[in-house]
Order: C-alpha cells, then sequence, then structure tokens
C-alpha cells in the first residue's frame, strides 16, 4: 500500500478545536470520579444508585451517538455539533441542580447524549478532508488534545471539590461547553462532500446502518476498536475500588496514578503518529492488537499469581492501557476507509459499539467482583483477546489482499 504523504503544515487550528470537542464526553466521564463519594451523602444516594448515575452516562454516550452519526451525513456536520453542545451545555446545568438521586440520573443520561456528539461528528470531519493513513495521524493527533481530559479532569474535579463542593464540577462542565461551542461556531466549517449529500438522501438511517453492517471489514475493524475501549472502560469502573480500597492509594494519589496511565494512552498515540510515516495503519493494528493480547496474558497471571503486587499489575497496566493509542485512531480510520460516503454513520457506529461493549465490560467486572484486581484482568484479557481475532479474521487479511 503506498502511505499518504505527510502534509506540509499541520492544521493545529483544526486539530485543537475537534479534540476539545471530543473531549466533552471523556470530561463528564473523568472529572467526575472524584464527587461520587461526596455526591452520595449529599443526595442520600445509595452505593447502586452512586453507580447507576455513571452508567447512565455511558448508556447516553452509546445511544446518542447513533442519532448524530446520520444527522451529520444527512443535515452537514456543524448543525449536529452545535447541537449536541447545547444539550451539553443544558444538561450540566440540570446536574448542578439536581436535589436527588433521579434527577442526577436523569440529567447526566441527556448530558452524554449532548457530549457524544463532538467525538462523532469529529471523526467524520477529519475524513472529510483526509484519505486513510493522514485520518489516523488526525486521529493520533486529536488524542493529544482529548487524552489531556483523564490526567487533568481527576486531578482538577478534586480542586473543585474541595473548593466548592461536588456542584461546582458541574459548573465548570458548563463553562467547557460553552468555550468549545463558541468555538465551533466561529471555526468549524462546513465539510461534507457533494457525494455525501447526495448519498445520503437515497437512504434512511437504518438502511445506511444495515449496509455498513454488511462490511465484513468494517465489522471487524468496530469489534476490534469496540473490544479495547472495553479495556479502559473496565480500568475507569475499577480504578477507584483498585487504588483506594485494594492498593490503600490516597484520594490525591489515586489522582496521579490515573493520570500516569493516561499519559500512557497519549504517548501511544503519538508513537503510532510517528510510526504512520514508514508504516501502514494495518501493519501497525497487526502487531499492536498481538502485544495487546499478550500483555493481558501477563496481567492475569500477575493477578493470579500476586507475583510483584501492585507494582507489577500497575506496571502492565500502564503497558496495556498504552496500546489504545495504537489501535483506536487506526481502526477508526481503517473503518471510516471502508464507507468514506458514510462517514457521520461509520463514526457513529464505532463509537456506539465502543461505549456498548464498554458497559457491559464494567458490568461484569463489578458482578465479579471479589476484592482483588483478578476479575477487571480477565475482563481486559477476553477484550483484547477478542479484539485481535476481529481484526486478523474480519479486518485485515481482506484488507490485505485487496491491496496486495
Amino acid at each position: 500500500m503506498t502511505i499518504a504523504p505527510q502534509p506540509e503544515r499541520t492544521p493545529w487550528g483544526l486539530v485543537l478545536l475537534l479534540g476539545s470537542l471530543t473531549a466533552m464526553g471523556p470530561l463528564g466521564i473523568d472529572m467526575y470520579l472524584p464527587s461520587l463519594p461526596a455526591l452520595a451523602v449529599d443526595l442520600h444516594a445509595s452505593p447502586s444508585q452512586t453507580q447507576t448515575t455513571m452508567a447512565a452516562f455511558l448508556a447516553g454516550m452509546a445511544v446518542g451517538q447513533m442519532f448524530y452519526g446520520p444527522a451529520a451525513d444527512r443535515l452537514g456536520r456543524r448543525a449536529p455539533i452545535l447541537l449536541g453542545v447545547t444539550i451539553f451545555v443544558a444538561a450540566s446545568v440540570a446536574c448542578a441542580l439536581a436535589v436527588s438521586p433521579g434527577m442526577l440520573i436523569a440529567a447526566r443520561f441527556v448530558q452524554a447524549v449532548g457530549a457524544c456528539a463532538g467525538g462523532v461528528v469529529s471523526r467524520a470531519v477529519v475524513r472529510d478532508r483526509f484519505g486513510h493513513t493522514e485520518t489516523a495521524r488526525m486521529l493520533s493527533l486529536m488524542m493529544l488534545i482529548m487524552g489531556l481530559a483523564p490526567i487533568l479532569a481527576p486531578l482538577l474535579g478534586s480542586a473543585l471539590l474541595g473548593f466548592g463542593g461536588w456542584r461546582l464540577t458541574f459548573w465548570f462542565m458548563v463553562a467547557f461547553g460553552l468555550a468549545v461551542g463558541l468555538a465551533g461556531f466561529l471555526g468549524l466549517k462546513e465539510s461534507r462532500s457533494a457525494e455525501t449529500i447526495a448519498h445520503a438522501r437515497t437512504e434512511n438511517p437504518l438502511q445506511a446502518y444495515l449496509a455498513l453492517l454488511r462490511e465484513p471489514r468494517l465489522v471487524g475493524y468496530a469489534l476490534a476498536g469496540a473490544l479495547n475501549g472495553a479495556t479502559l472502560f473496565t480500568y475507569v469502573a475499577s480504578s477507584p475500588g483498585l487504588l483506594i480500597k485494594t492498593y490503600g492509594f490516597s484520594p490525591a494519589a489515586f489522582g496521579w496514578v490515573f493520570g500516569l496511565n493516561a499519559v500512557g494512552i497519549i504517548g501511544g498515540n503519538q508513537v503510532n503518529r510517528i510510526l504512520l510515516r514508514h508504516r501502514t495503519p494495518d501493519e501497525v493494528l497487526a502487531r499492536s492488537c498481538l502485544i495487546a493480547a499478550a500483555l493481558g496474558v501477563l496481567l492475569l497471571a500477575a493477578t493470579v499469581t500476586g507475583f510483584g503486587e501492585r507494582w507489577t499489575v500497575l506496571g502492565l497496566l500502564f503497558g496495556l492501557l498504552a496500546t489504545y493509542g495504537f489501535i483506536q485512531g487506526n481502526t477508526m480510520a481503517g473503518a471510516l476507509n471502508v464507507d468514506p460516503r458514510r462517514a457521520g454513520s461509520v463514526s457513529a457506529l464505532m463509537g456506539g459499539a465502543s461505549f456498548s461493549l464498554g458497559a457491559l465490560a464494567s458490568a461484569a467486572v463489578g458482578l465479579l467482583h471479589d476484592g482483588t484486581p483478578r476479575p477487571m484482568a480477565a475482563v481486559m484479557l477476553v477484550a483484547m483477546v477478542g479484539s485481535a481475532a476481529a481484526l486478523h479474521l474480519l479486518a485485515l487479511p481482506k484488507r490485505s489482499r485487496l491491496t496486495a
């Protein structure tokens, strides 16, 4: 395969804008984590209700994406993003004013429905403007911006919690949403191609999704990316209990450890961007998914045997999470390249699959919870093996025959 030439100048303004819009979702998840105990006390919420506020957000992210993808193909890129930001801001206000667990759960669901617009449409905008390999590079660059959320959000959330309580966290989200919404209104240009516009008029959203699901390569990329993403959701759901309760880290230290693993994800994305100067996205995927599965085996072995205790587990977690940076952008670029005419729907299908499988993985860890890291490691291993199998059985072999 011929690798797309690297552009003479990186469009940093576009990278910053799209990365910030995409960060609404991660910000809504990660900044919220330190506030869970405090809001549970303030709202008299049971542990299950507290957990449901997080599950509602993940469900909203999964459901909302399925709407924004077809809308972006039919209505354009700007309108769905601006609608999503508006919903995110309004729901964040409702979260800040919540007086009961039920109100917060409902507001969190709606907040996620708004937050997911940025990620879905931003990926479609990238595919509008770039080819396969360059799309993968741009998505890795966006992760440089978006990846700051898992690093800074828990630390900022802890600081806001200490300064003004858990409600201040949501008022910050309101301010962030207003800022990125204004930037999108002023700086985001319509990028749909004439081919996308014409094709969108010939089918309804259901027909678009059914057509995509009949593409084995796209299904392979989607499953691989979603199962790899499930490892990240599993870690996010497990990390407070693992780091604070099991390993005895303080809440402040939790933020630093959580942020360090986010650094690994960002680092993986940037190494991936460098590799794409000399390798195709599929070549990087073929190796990185196998490395991820091997790390999953080692992680489970460490949790079962107790070898090295916390430091071995945390080190392997760092390596495993870093593979996210090599797999996510490349699977997304591969899927978008299968059918560029339906870029919005492809982006939505990929994102919806990731959040759906992520929610299932998180639920599985909760059901298997035994106070040790073993359930987390087992779920991660299953996800990584499934990701590698989807790539090699569905996406990559056919891809290589087409380009041989």
